[in-house]
């Protein structure tokens, strides 16, 4: 082998000499890379746990506190939805229930017996009892027929007021189905006309002339506030209106103004008629009084008598009696067990001392 060769095998053999120390060297330090960066990066991850572990506790409790709100809301949610449905179906029972309040109001002798029933509630309230301070239904017959008026009130006084509730309601009824403001204004203005006739024929009854002694009106009754205001809204003068012909207006609230005054009338009434009676008795006990006044001072006299006879006969008995009777036993007269006669007291009369206190 030549020179040449063995430069280049020895060289070939040196450079895989330093090829692969090169290469072990490189794997080492490799390794200690790794194994450096792979501690650096389990310490960092370590430190970032300390620091995100707290917002991940509060995330987690965040999130259970949304979810348990989620639930709450879905179950207010489910609350609300049952009671939206109760309230549709009570508000349609509701619409019903008015729908045939309403076709029962327009047939007239249900509107008149709750205008009735309406009337007698009124009564009660303001305290007038039926069987004492208004008479339902009272009939009475005239040249022109039968007057029937729904409720005859008896003042205090003995005048009386008559009340009608037979008021005309159909076309306010119809009213308040209207589709249309102009129909709702045209049947409102009907209702105001229909007002008004009532009140011409209540006026040529003439109530007032019939139920004696009366004031000269009679009460037209209106069962409901929102019948009388809507008739004013189209027919303001029907107040002067039915005052001028002897009709007053009333609504459930003014009408109970009204029987509170004659209700009041009625216990000023009762409390003179008592105050009366207290007299009458008054007199009474102090007549009777004075009648046993005179019985006591009667009885004194002939106590007083009494006692003065009493006396008497004492000293008789003393003076006439005894002497007599102890000669008996001088004699040998005795009673049994020897006894003797008694010796009576007089009584003594003494003047009565009043007592002060006692005189007051």
């Amino acid at each position: 082998m030549n020179s040449d060769a063995l430069i280049l095998f020895f060289g070939g053999v040196a450079s895989g000499l330093l090829a692969g120390f090169l290469a072990g060297w490189f794997i080492s330090r490799t390794r200690l890379n790794y194994r450096y960066y792979k501690s650096l990066v389990e310490d960092r991850s370590e430190i970032a746990s300390l620091i995100v572990q707290p917002l991940k506790d509060t995330l987690d409790r965040y999130d259970h506190n949304v979810q348990e709100m989620e639930k709450s809301r879905q179950n207010a949610y489910g609350g609300l939805s049952e009671q939206i449905r109760s309230l549709i179906d009570t508000q349609s029972v509701l619409h019903q229930e008015t729908g045939n309040l309403a076709k029962a109001l327009r047939v007239p002798h249900v509107r008149g017996r709750w205008g009735e029933m309406t009337l007698k509630r009124v009564a009660e309230i303001s305290g007038m009892a039926a069987h004492c301070d208004f008479v339902e239904q009272h009939s009475i017959t005239v040249e022109e027929g039968l007057l029937r008026p729904d409720m005859v009130v008896t003042l205090s006084d003995q005048r009386r007021i008559v009340i009608d509730a037979k008021a005309p309601l159909s076309a306010y009824l119809e009213s308040l189905e209207a589709q249309t403001d102009a129909d709702r204004g045209r049947l409102l203005e009907t209702h105001a006309r229909q007002v008004q006739t009532h009140i011409q024929k209540l006026a040529a009854k003439s109530y007032w002339a019939q139920f004696q002694p009366s004031p000269e009106f009679v009460v037209l009754f209106l069962p409901g506030e929102n019948f009388f205001s809507a008739a004013l809204s189209h027919a303001p003068e029907l107040i002067e209106y039915g005052a001028s012909r002897g009709v007053i207006l009333a609504t459930p609230a003014t009408l109970i103004s009204l029987l509170k005054t004659v209700a009041f009338g009625w216990r000023q009434e009762a409390g003179e008629a008592n105050a009366r009676e207290i007299h009458r008795l008054g007199c009474e006990l102090y007549e009777r009084f004075c009648l046993m006044a005179g019985h006591f001072q009667h009885l004194g006299k002939d106590i007083d008598r009494c006692v003065t006879t009493y006396n008497q006969m004492i000293g008789s008995y003393e003076k006439r009696l005894l002497p007599a009777f102890r000669k008996l036993t001088d004699f040998g007269v005795s009673a049994k067990g020897n006894a003797v006669p008694a010796v009576a007291a007089p009584v003594e009369k003494r003047p009565v001392q009043i007592i002060q206190g006692e005189a007051e």
